[in-house]
């Protein structure tokens, strides 16, 4: 290694230890886990991140997704997803979560031209069966077996829609493909 070289890499080192930040270049400044991206904190479940509302039909597949920070409550998110939901003229009535009840919501899908139905979870000890409610829960339990969708990687939310979409995409065509 000739002198001038040598210098310049001696040089190079110690403006490194000297300056933490130049040291780390192309790694993590910040140890903490925080992301970037439009994230919230649900209060009511101790998370952060992002929510995804869905409407399923009885099959579980997706009609509408919603994917928003997670400090978006639950009804302003039902209100985005049932607007989506007009385009459809067969639907009739749509079962949802008790989250989601109130008369704002049974407004809006009045006027969009279906009735809603708010199915509450019953109080008390151990599993009773209900209408419907474990729709939705089956298609998030479905969607969680693709580890991309389990941890929010994503820096957008329609980056994380668009995971899901091609997550159901799979699920329908092997579904094809076994028939």
């Amino acid at each position: 290694m000739c002198s001038r070289c040598f210098a310049l890499w001696f040089a190079l080192g110690e403006r490194s230890r000297a300056d933490p930040k130049s040291r780390d270049i192309g790694l993590a400044i910040r140890e903490d886990g925080r992301k970037r991206g439009l994230r919230g904190y649900d209060a009511g479940k101790k998370t952060k991140g992002r929510k995804r509302q869905i409407i399923v039909d009885s099959l579980g597949l997706i009609h509408v997704l919603v994917v928003e920070p997670a400090d978006v409550q639950d009804r302003t998110g039902g209100k985005t997803a049932l607007s989506k939901l007009a385009e459809s003229p067969r639907l009739k009535l749509v079962l949802a979560d008790d989250g989601y009840s109130g008369q704002p919501m049974k407004d809006l899908a009045r006027s969009l031209g279906f009735e809603i139905e708010f199915v509450a979870s019953l109080k008390g000890s151990g599993f009773t069966l209900q209408k419907r409610r474990w729709i939705v829960e089956r298609t998030f339990a479905w969607l969680l077996k693709f580890r991309r969708l389990r941890t929010d990687y994503d820096l957008l939310c329609e980056s994380t829609a668009s995971w899901i979409y091609a997550a159901m995409i799979r699920l329908m065509l092997r579904r094809l493909v076994t028939t």
